[in-house]
């Protein structure tokens, strides 16, 4: 969720919730290509709290409840999951112009009324930042993550988008821990001085619930055109919830702020079925960034070239 310079305003938020969807009808999608996976645990530390241990064995027993159930995939989707291009339009508009939160209102729902489009209309300098508590072996798994997954984004959408460690970054990925809460809230104040205290409260007093977020700025009055980000992503979690962290903040992040429980497959949807970016989510990222669009766009005017759109890429 966007955020204005004079106020920074509320996060885009990722919470993992299980319920059932029903499968759209539609031809079945391209399986993408997808890293090889290595899911592990997060190893035991000298030194680590009493709260980050408990965290770490409360999100390894969740990722196991989620894996017994179906749940994670991380095979980008199959026949059982067919969309076309009428649940690509309905879940484009539904993931790209409505909010998930109230701007500058915390944890508290939206109206369920469309905004404008949000995107970057400037390059994406993305960089990984870790805290204490992050051991070296897992530190390099999620650097190597992020900076495959940037390169695929670039790839996605056409637009500049890159792994960068020259300083020049303007999208921040935290991997803090609960012993690095104290740093992470400095850090976020140093890069964004002026960020809202509504915001900055979420991160100290962090629910349980809340696995993984994102704040997304904008020098814009209206709050369309990004230019800086930051996700935090705890470090407890296993392997395969951190990627998926790394997977559903940044492209919120890029300006697919809100979930639909009607997308799928995808990971723009509170079931946790996906783990990770499915080809229907690059297909809305195609969307997003196709230069016929622009950030401030309302539903209106961007529905009919939004249906150009589909008819060139699905021809129909």
């Amino acid at each position: 969720m966007t955020a204005w310079r004079a106020a920074r305003l509320a996060p885009v938020l990722a919470l993992l919730a299980a319920c059932a969807v029903a499968p759209p009808d539609g031809p079945a999608p391209e399986t993408p290509e997808r890293d090889a996976p290595q899911e592990t645990r997060p190893a035991p530390q000298a030194g680590r709290s009493e709260e980050s241990r408990a965290l770490a064995a409360h999100y390894a027993r969740l990722q196991d409840d989620l894996l017994a159930r179906g749940l994670l995939r991380t095979d980008g989707g199959g026949p059982d999951t067919r969309y076309g291009a009428r649940d690509l339009l309905r879940n484009f508009e539904r993931i790209a112009f409505y909010e998930e939160y109230v701007r500058g209102g915390g944890l508290r729902r939206a109206a369920d009324t469309p905004g404008r489009l949000k995107r970057w209309p400037g390059p994406v300098r993305i960089t990984a930042e870790f805290g204490a508590s992050v051991p070296p072996a897992q530190r390099t798994r999620d650097e190597n993550s992020l900076r495959a997954y940037t390169a695929r984004l670039a790839r996605v959408t056409g637009h500049p988008i890159t792994y960068t460690e020259d300083g020049s970054a303007n999208f921040h990925v935290l991997f803090m821990g609960e012993d690095d809460r104290a740093r992470a809230l400095r850090r976020i104040r140093a890069l964004v001085p002026d960020i809202d205290a509504n915001a900055l409260g979420i991160i100290r007093d962090l629910p349980r619930a809340v696995h993984c977020l994102v704040f997304a700025f904008s020098e814009d009055p209206g709050g369309q055109r990004y230019d800086q980000a930051i996700a935090f992503i705890r470090a407890e979690h296993p392997d395969l919830m951190r990627r998926s962290c790394i997977h559903e903040e940044v492209a919120q992040g890029l300006g697919l702020a809100n979930d639909s429980p009607r997308a799928r497959p995808s990971i723009f949807n509170d079931d946790d079925e996906f783990a990770l970016l499915t080809s229907h989510d690059e297909m809305l990222l195609r969307m997003l960034y196709d230069p016929r669009l622009e950030a401030g766009m309302t539903l209106d005017e961007a529905r009919p070239v939004l249906r150009r759109i589909l008819a060139e890429r699905t021809g129909s």
